[in-house]
């Protein structure tokens, strides 16, 4: 009865759904894959035997969290065709960035059951894997009919989520849907046991730990250019405050932090990176309007922030933001004053930088919790606040590295989540995935533990 009725709702918005695909120009290129028409892939099909293992991460933030995950699994099973899907262009890009020569890519499907059917027959996987608790019915289901395991993997539930499944008009329905799930995965015991209350079985939920904390150092790209401070023309003397992954309204309010430190602390310079890279003229247009030498880093020129006096720099490049991080003296995570949840808080942490977020962190509640403990990050309650704190650390640089390390220690002391995920994969893989060499290095582990 579910299924009917979501499947009938389905229907009913499908002409919505691709007049919304066809108005958007970044979403025309994977319109065929979406639809489940892969004529337009020119990957390699796999080996006889190999086996698929697909991985699916919606945007940006998830293939991100994925990709170590994936180079393990391309270490541990070499043989394996790896297909990992996305939902939008941010994450086609960083997959292409990130995993080239690793897995190939694909536009994850519409979940229309003949669309989803049409996809899994293709790709005939031995097992799906999908990051943070993205849920699609039809896809799971057709998945287990066919008895093809399914892994949630970083999984969480912000308290949105969480009370809007609790509803009881939907609550059958989702109950229904997790237990679909092989396996669930999940980032904290909140989100364990939140999963379990919605109905997921008790034995099919794992606390593994964000595998966020098992993230690599940033690397530049072969052959690009670094972005750094010189690149930027800065001189050593000059300190960087950067805000990572913005959005409309906290935009504003740290230009006005900005300005307010100006006066005191003539050698800092602004970098603000806005999450949706095209609202970089908008931005740009804000940050004028407020008196404000600014320069796009698309558009720059070879030395974009030379020059005396307060300066910004628009980050509206992809990739460059993670790297950045280890040239600021302060960094400050968006998505946290406006009421979006927040973003990556370890990408300045690993740098051993202190890191500053607004309120509104519930997509990182944990995280944000430990960098607080740690004293390693500081939660500010607007611009007058931010303002306020950046000055205390540009006044103190003792107090700037004893937090800088502080937030590193914390990346450090949480880690091993993608090992204890990558054990419990492993158990839903066939034998035949494993390379001989693997096989061979567990006997022998095994055989000089018996001795």
């Amino acid at each position: 009865m579910w299924y009917l009725l979501y499947n009938s709702l389905l229907l009913l918005i499908s002409p919505v759904i691709l007049f919304v695909l066809l108005a958007k120009p970044r979403c025309r290129r994977g319109l065929p894959q979406r639809f489940g028409l892969l004529a337009e892939t020119s990957s390699p099909e796999p080996a006889v035997g190999s086996g698929c293992i697909w991985i699916h991460a919606v945007s940006l933030g998830e293939v991100v969290a994925a990709a170590p995950l994936v180079r393990d699994l391309r270490r541990r099973y070499p043989a394996a065709r790896l297909v990992v899907s996305t939902v939008t262009e941010t994450g086609r890009e960083a997959v292409e960035q990130r995993l080239e020569g690793v897995a190939e890519h694909r536009y994850a499907p519409l979940d229309f059951p003949w669309v989803v059917n049409q996809v899994i027959d293709h790709l005939q996987p031995s097992l799906y894997v999908f990051v943070e608790t993205e849920l699609w019915p039809n896809l799971l289901r057709s998945l287990r009919r066919r008895k093809v395991p399914s892994i949630l993997v970083n999984g969480r539930l912000s308290t949105r989520s969480f009370q809007r499944q609790r509803l009881p008009v939907i609550r059958g329905f989702y109950r229904t849907m997790l237990n679909m799930i092989s396996c669930c995965l999940m980032q904290s015991e909140r989100d364990a046991q939140r999963m379990i209350e919605l109905g997921a079985e008790p034995s099919r939920v794992r606390c593994t730990g964000n595998i966020k904390f098992d993230q690599p150092i940033p690397q530049a790209p072969a052959g690009g250019m670094v972005l750094s401070k010189a690149s930027l023309g800065l001189t050593d003397r000059e300190r960087l405050l950067v805000a990572g992954s913005t959005h409309p309204g906290e935009e504003e309010a740290i230009v006005d932090a900005y300005q307010a430190l100006g006066a005191e602390f003539p050698d800092l310079r602004l970098v603000l990176a806005p999450r949706h890279i095209e609202r970089a003229a908008q931005v740009e247009q804000m940050i004028r309007a407020k008196g404000l030498t600014v320069t796009r880093r698309s558009t720059g020129g070879k030395e974009p922030m030379a020059g005396i006096g307060p300066r910004v720099l628009v980050l509206d490049t992809r990739g460059e933001l993670a790297l950045l991080y280890r040239d600021a003296v302060v960094a400050f995570v968006g998505g946290t004053l406006a009421p979006v949840g927040g973003h990556n808080l370890l990408e300045p942490a690993v740098w051993g930088k202190p890191v500053l977020f607004g309120p509104h962190t519930d997509h990182c509640a944990e995280v944000a919790a430990l960098l607080m403990i740690a004293q390693g990050g500081r939660m500010v309650r607007d611009e007058q606040d931010l303002a306020q704190v950046v000055r205390e650390l540009l006044r103190n640089p003792v107090a700037v590295q004893r937090m800088g390390l502080a937030a590193r220690q914390v990346v450090a002391d949480n880690q091993g989540a993608l090992q204890r995920s990558m054990e419990i994969i492993a158990t839903f893989l066939p034998e035949r995935e494993a390379s001989k060499d693997s096989r061979m290095e567990q006997r022998r582990e095994l055989s000089s533990r018996q001795s």
